[in-house]
C-alpha cells in the first residue's frame, strides 16, 4: 500500500509533465508581455512613490506609463524569444512579432472605438491627431525595434537549454477525466481568481475613484504594497492549485497555471461592472464606452501580469519537485 501510494498521482506523469504546450509561441508572447507589464507597473509605482512622475497632473501617470512601457520592449522580445527557443521553437519571429502586438494592439483598437464616439460627441477628451501621431511614433521607432532587438539577442546570446530534470515520453498519458467538480478547472479557475481578489478589494475601491472620480490618488507606498501583495498571493495559490492538478495525473499545466493567475484580472473587470451601476454615476454613451473600454485594457494587462507571475513560479515549482524523485 505504501508503494503504490508513493507512485500514485504526480510522480506518475514524470514522463509527460514537461511535454510543452500547444502554440507555443502564443504561449511565450503572452508570458514575455505579462513579464514587461509587471516590471513596468514597478517602475511606474516606484517613479510616482519618489516624486519623479507628478501624482497631482492628471494624465502625467499615463504619460509616464506610455514612456516606460516603450523603455521596457526589449524585456518582452528576450524573455518570449528566450522561453519559445527553449520550447524548441523554430519560428522566433513570429513569436517577437506576437510579443511586439499582444498587448498594444487589443489597447490601440479600444482608443480607436473610444476616440471615434467622442469626436462624434464633441467631446474635448478625444485626443487630437497630434498626440496619436506622437503615441503612433513611440510604439513604432521605439517599442517594436526595441522588442525585436531583445528576441535577437535572446537568439544569439541567451541559454536555450530547458534542462528539464526527467525525460519526455513519446507518446504522451491519457488524462482522467472523471474529476469530481471541485477539483476541476472551472472550479480553480474560480477560486484562483476569487482569493488573491479579496486581498485587494477594499484598495480597489480607492483606486477607482482616482481613475474616475475627481479625486487625486496618493498612497502609492501602500499600492506599491499591496500589487506586490497581489502577485504574491496570486503566484502561490496557483501553485498550490497546480499540486492539485498534478495529482489528478492532469499533465496539462502550461496554459492553466497561466490563466489560473490571470484570473484576478478578470475578477477586476467584473468588479468594475459592479462599481459603474453601482458607485459611479456615470451614464450614456460616451461615458460607458470610455470606462468599459479602458478597464477593458486595464484587467487584460493585469490578466497578463500575474498570468506570467504565476508561471514562472509554478515552472519552478515543478522543475524543484520532480528534480528531487528518482526516474528509471
Amino acid at each position: 500500500d505504501t508503494m503504490e501510494e508513493e507512485e500514485s498521482g504526480w510522480k506518475l506523469i514524470h514522463g509527460d509533465v514537461f511535454r510543452f504546450p500547444q502554440n507555443s509561441s502564443l504561449f511565450c508572447a503572452c508570458v514575455g508581455t505579462g513579464l514587461q507589464l509587471m516590471l513596468c507597473t514597478f517602475a511606474v509605482l516606484i517613479l510616482a512613490l519618489t516624486g519623479a512622475v507628478s501624482t497631482t497632473r492628471r494624465g502625467s501617470i499615463l504619460a509616464g506609463c506610455i514612456v516606460v512601457y516603450c523603455l521596457t520592449s526589449f524585456i518582452s522580445g528576450y524573455a518570449s524569444t528566450n522561453l519559445y527557443l527553449k520550447m524548441n521553437g523554430k519560428a522566433w519571429t513570429r513569436c517577437v512579432l506576437l510579443a511586439a502586438t499582444l498587448f498594444p494592439l487589443p489597447v490601440a483598437s479600444v482608443f480607436m472605438v473610444v476616440n471615434t464616439i467622442a469626436l462624434g460627441h464633441g467631446s474635448t477628451s478625444a485626443l487630437p491627431f497630434g498626440t496619436i501621431f506622437t503615441l503612433t511614433f513611440l510604439y513604432a521607432c521605439i517599442s517594436v525595434p526595441l522588442c525585436v532587438f531583445g528576441g535577437s539577442m535572446a537568439k544569439n546570446y541567451g541559454k536555450h537549454d530547458f534542462n528539464a530534470p526527467t525525460r519526455t515520453t513519446k507518446v504522451a498519458r491519457e488524462i482522467p477525466t472523471e474529476v469530481p467538480w471541485y477539483r476541476g478547472k472551472p472550479f480553480q479557475m474560480v477560486i484562483a481568481g476569487f482569493l488573491p481578489f479579496s486581498a485587494i478589494y477594499i484598495e480597489l475601491h480607492y483606486i477607482f475613484a482616482s481613475m474616475w472620480g475627481h479625486q487625486i490618488y496618493t498612497l502609492f507606498g501602500i499600492l506599491l504594497f499591496a500589487f506586490i501583495l497581489l502577485v504574491i498571493v496570486s503566484s502561490f495559490i496557483t501553485v498550490a492549485l497546480l499540486y492539485f492538478q498534478l495529482a489528478r495525473e492532469d499533465h496539462q499545466w502550461w496554459w492553466a497555471t497561466f490563466v489560473n493567475g490571470g484570473m484576478t484580472g478578470i475578477f477586476i473587470y467584473v468588479y468594475s461592472i459592479f462599481y459603474y451601476y453601482h458607485r459611479s454615476g456615470m451614464s450614456g454613451l460616451l461615458q460607458s464606452s470610455f470606462y468599459f473600454g479602458y478597464m477593458a485594457a486595464v484587467s487584460f494587462g493585469f490578466f497578463l501580469m500575474l498570468g506570467s507571475a504565476a508561471f514562472y513560479m509554478s515552472l519552478a515549482f515543478v522543475k524543484h519537485i520532480y528534480g528531487r524523485i528518482k526516474c528509471d
